[in-house]
């Protein structure tokens, strides 16, 4: 059994900062990638930020400059770091990780919501 938990979600002001840590848990191997992504009200889930297999780091071009994605590979643990946050960045962000364990499959995490307002 694979868990993806993640924290650090909240409400914060334009212009603010959060955090956001995702830490996998159970039978895994390794992990091919890992990262972050968003779904706003009324809007299709996107890409945030992903590690990928080779260790590169992605970013989706309207949170480029702003937001830094890292990560504790002794503690499978990924984190996201936002700063300069707008409003049209309020979202339920999502943990994701290709594990391999007994397969190799995507899981998810169950989502933290992130809200920007004043």
């Amino acid at each position: 059994q694979v868990q993806l938990v993640e924290s650090g979600g909240g409400l914060v002001q334009p212009g603010g900062s959060l955090r956001l840590s995702c830490a996998a848990s159970g039978s895994i191997r390794s992990i091919n990638h890992m990262g972050w992504y968003r779904q706003a009200p009324g809007k299709q889930r996107e890409l945030v930020a992903i590690f990928t297999s080779g260790g590169r780091a992605n970013y989706a071009d309207s949170v480029k400059g702003r937001f830094t994605i890292s990560s504790d590979i002794a503690k499978k643990t990924v984190y996201l770091q936002m700063s300069s946050l707008k409003p049209e960045d309020t979202a339920v962000y999502y943990c994701k990780a290709e594990i391999v364990g007994t397969m190799v499959y995507d899981y998810w995490g169950q989502g933290t919501q992130v809200t920007v307002s004043s």
